[in-house]
């Protein structure tokens, strides 16, 4: 999937009105001399007051409370291997693909900072009114699945047979949206993509209220799609 930008970041929170995302002005920028010019620090995200909605369909507060320390600690371990990437004076003789620190750092931010973004999507499309899709979202959708009941079935599917994350995305390319499985927080990205929808299906996300009926889960989580917050990603995307 494709890394959002900054730009995009801030003008998903302006529209949904979140204050979870990354806040550009709390960004402490310090300069450093390293693999990094500067290590910019992720604010602690925190739970949106709109996630009360989910109450009503099962999922409940105390399942976004222990998802949110998990959350956090993405932001807390991409801070993390920022500062030591800074820190760290690349050496091309060092580099090595079986293991070398540069190597280790790299792939385990990505599996910081992938984690930490799609925790950011997830939270900011979940907790509103659920129901069809709305808007672009719903135009595109139809051109491109034919109709909402197609959709929402693919997407189940997709949450279903995925290992841990699908994700509803904007291609640049074909102009068009597609369901994408992850079975990790890094896995299967797809340059010149744009995520709009993020639906966590680890256990982490629906164990507590649903136990092992993960069926259950993404029919509760399908009732309470924020579709305002997914037309303002896609709005900031194209």
């Amino acid at each position: 999937m494709k890394n959002l930008t900054r730009r995009e970041l801030i003008a998903a929170t302006a529209a949904a009105g979140a204050s979870t995302l990354l806040d550009a002005s709390s960004f402490a920028a310090q300069q450093q001399p390293g693999s990094l010019t500067s290590v910019v620090e992720i604010p602690m995200p925190s739970l949106p007051e709109k996630l009360t909605a989910t109450e009503a369909v099962g999922i409940k507060r105390a399942t976004h409370e222990a998802h949110l320390k998990l959350w956090q600690g993405y932001a807390k371990k991409t801070n993390e291997i920022r500062k030591a990437l800074a820190e760290l004076t690349a050496d091309s003789s060092k580099a090595n693909q079986v293991y070398s620190l540069i190597r280790s750092l790299k792939v385990e931010y990505s599996f910081a900072y992938q984690g930490l973004i799609n925790h950011n999507i997830y939270f900011d499309t979940l907790g509103g009114s659920g129901g069809p899709p709305t808007g672009k979202a719903s135009d595109l959708i139809r051109a491109g699945f034919g109709s909402h009941q197609v959709w929402a079935e693919d997407f189940k599917s997709s949450g279903i047979a995925a290992r841990g994350w699908v994700f509803l995305a904007y291609d640049h390319a074909e102009k068009r949206l597609f369901n994408y499985v992850g079975d990790s927080q890094n896995t299967y990205p797809l340059w010149n993509h744009t995520c709009i929808l993020a639906m966590d299906v680890y256990e982490h996300a629906y164990f507590m209220d649903f136990a092992e009926k993960r069926a259950a889960y993404i029919d509760a989580y399908m009732k309470v799609i924020d579709w305002q917050a997914v037309n303002a990603r896609l709005a900031a995307a194209i």
